[in-house]
């Protein structure tokens, strides 16, 4: 077979090119709640409905995607450094009215506390809308659906062997509170004692000497992570499953 020669000329100038927008599904715990932050879309296309939080990538000031993400995640909620984490990546003819489209989505981890929320130039309104299942009981605006229930289904399967709970906590938090975040997004309940055990195995916490949670209950040990924020680390075993085992 005969190979066809190729005419075209050097270098990518004259490809049309995809506008490439970042996309980023922000996640909280709020009122016992899983949570997505959501944006009121002020101008079309959409106009009055709800969205994911993003934008265009600025070539001339995001020096990569993940930067892209960092700028948009903290111009919607003020907050600086949290869990980022690159999803998937999104593309069609059909995603936006206005052009042939690439997003390129995240999902991110913060505590409810440390969120100034801040509607974009783009956006009417911000707000937290809880979770049912795996979806939002409200239609979204492109192909924002989708990229959610991708998102949920991610943090269900990492938050089995990981700690990025921590993000969605206060700096000192109870293991009760801790095993809750769990139980919220898993929609699992966990028994206490193999939470616990798995736990003190990961070696993630450390108790807070003479800090005590006091309120309505006895009062409870408060604790803090052993690791900065940052680091990432890995449960010997999956909760869940050992938590199913037993039942089997």
């Amino acid at each position: 077979m005969t190979a066809i020669k190729d005419s075209r000329p050097a270098g990518l100038a004259h490809y049309k090119k995809p506008t490439v927008m970042v996309d980023i599904v922000i996640f909280t715990i709020a009122d016992d709640t899983l949570k997505v932050l959501l944006i009121k879309r002020g101008i079309p296309p959409f106009k009055g409905h709800y969205a994911l939080p993003g934008g265009a990538v600025r070539v001339d000031t995001d020096m990569n995607l993940e930067a892209a993400a960092q700028r948009e995640l903290e111009e919607e909620t003020g907050v600086e450094n949290n869990y980022l984490e690159q999803l998937y990546t999104y593309g069609g003819i059909d995603r936006d009215p206005r052009d042939w489209t690439v997003s390129v989505a995240y999902f991110a981890l913060v505590a409810k506390q440390d969120v100034q929320l801040k509607a974009g130039t783009d956006a009417a309104e911000a707000h937290w809308h809880s979770i049912q299942g795996n979806r939002v009981e409200l239609p979204l605006a492109f192909d924002h659906a989708p990229i959610l229930q991708d998102a949920i289904e991610r943090l269900r399967a990492k938050l089995d062997y990981t700690d990025i709970a921590v993000h969605l906590l206060p700096e000192e938090f109870t293991l009760s509170e801790f095993q809750r975040v769990y139980e919220i997004i898993m929609q699992e309940k966990l028994n206490k004692s193999s939470f616990r055990k798995r736990v003190s195995q990961a070696e993630i916490v450390q108790p807070i000497a003479g800090k005590m949670r006091t309120g309505s209950n006895r009062p409870a040990q408060l604790y803090r992570f052993t690791e900065n924020k940052t680091d990432r680390m890995f449960f010997p075993r999956s909760i869940v499953w050992a938590e199913r085992g037993k039942h089997e």
